[in-house]
């Protein structure tokens, strides 16, 4: 019988890249989780909280007694640990340099308003003990849909957010929400995506289709008019969005469970030949390699 040395408060999210990575949670829920797309802090046991800071460092200590020098990536849960302090932060990733030597790669989700109250000098020190990705949901780069959502985000405090990060040494990844807009806003919100990614240039770019799978009625209390894009339009708004993007050398990927037309490339090197997939899916949706609705279940 083996024991888990980490305690969970169910239900647990990462990123589809840190499947194999130990989930480490430093937090509880999300501070902010007002975002009406949002359905995975809702849960009443998922209330916003700090962990315990013993029970963290002992958990890290724990974990390096079972698992050793075998763990090579540690992503910090739940939804926003950069809220923590910068002591706090630098103290999990000393803990974690210490009892897991193993770990090449410490990485978190990370909310731009949280960003604007740390310093470069500061994101660059826990860049220092480890810190070395953040994954940055910027939903879009359009005021008028950010509010809509009640993001809590604008352009600006994405974009200097982003900014911030790359000065420090922070690689980026970024997501956008395909459909997000609805049909009224889909231009201007893949024209304004595009201009957040073109100012910020981060190194990993994601699209993911807005999805609401415990139902709309939160999500139409602040954007009652929202009507969602068919299959066709949702492709329409990202062809809107590839070809305004002017990326040098960014990863992208738009193959999440929720998207329609898996995508893949470096932008801006595979640019050409991503429109062109995506082109041709457009013209011929009854003929495009498209997933399966049931294999769209989250």
């Amino acid at each position: 019988m083996s024991i888990l040395p980490i305690r969970y408060v169910e239900p647990v999210f990462r990123p589809p890249s840190e499947a194999d990575s130990l989930i480490l949670p430093v937090t509880n829920g999300c501070s902010w989780n007002r975002c009406t797309f949002c359905e995975m802090y809702t849960a009443p046991q998922k209330r916003f909280r700090p962990r315990d800071e013993a029970e963290v460092l002992e958990t890290i200590r724990r974990c390096g007694e079972i698992y050793g020098d075998s763990v090579k990536r540690v992503f910090l849960a739940d939804g926003d640990a950069i809220t923590l302090s910068i002591r706090r932060l630098a103290a999990v990733l000393e803990a974690v340099r210490r009892e897991l030597p193993g770990v090449r790669r410490v990485s978190s989700y990370c909310l731009p308003r949280n960003v604007a109250k740390k310093s470069v000098e500061e994101l660059r020190e826990l860049a220092s003990l480890g810190l070395s990705l953040v994954y940055v949901g910027a939903e879009s780069g359009d005021d008028e849909v950010l509010a809509r959502v009640n993001k809590g985000e604008t352009f600006e405090s994405s974009r200097a957010a982003l900014q911030k990060l790359g000065e420090a040494g922070i690689k980026r990844s970024v997501m956008i929400l395909n459909g997000l807009g609805g049909e009224t806003l889909s231009r201007q919100h893949a024209e304004n995506s595009a201009a957040l990614m073109n100012a910020t240039q981060p190194e990993f770019l994601a699209t993911l289709t807005v999805s609401f799978p415990l139902g709309e009625a939160r999500f139409r209390e602040n954007f009652p008019q929202w009507e969602p894009l068919d299959v066709v339009g949702l492709m329409r708004e990202m062809e809107v969005l590839l070809s305004r993007l002017e990326l040098k050398r960014t990863v992208f990927r738009s193959d999440h469970a929720s998207n329609w037309l898996i995508l893949k490339g470096t932008l801006g090197a595979d640019k050409e030949r991503l429109l062109g997939e995506l082109r041709a899916a457009i013209a011929a949706p009854e003929a495009a390699p498209l997933r399966p609705a049931w294999a769209r279940g989250l």
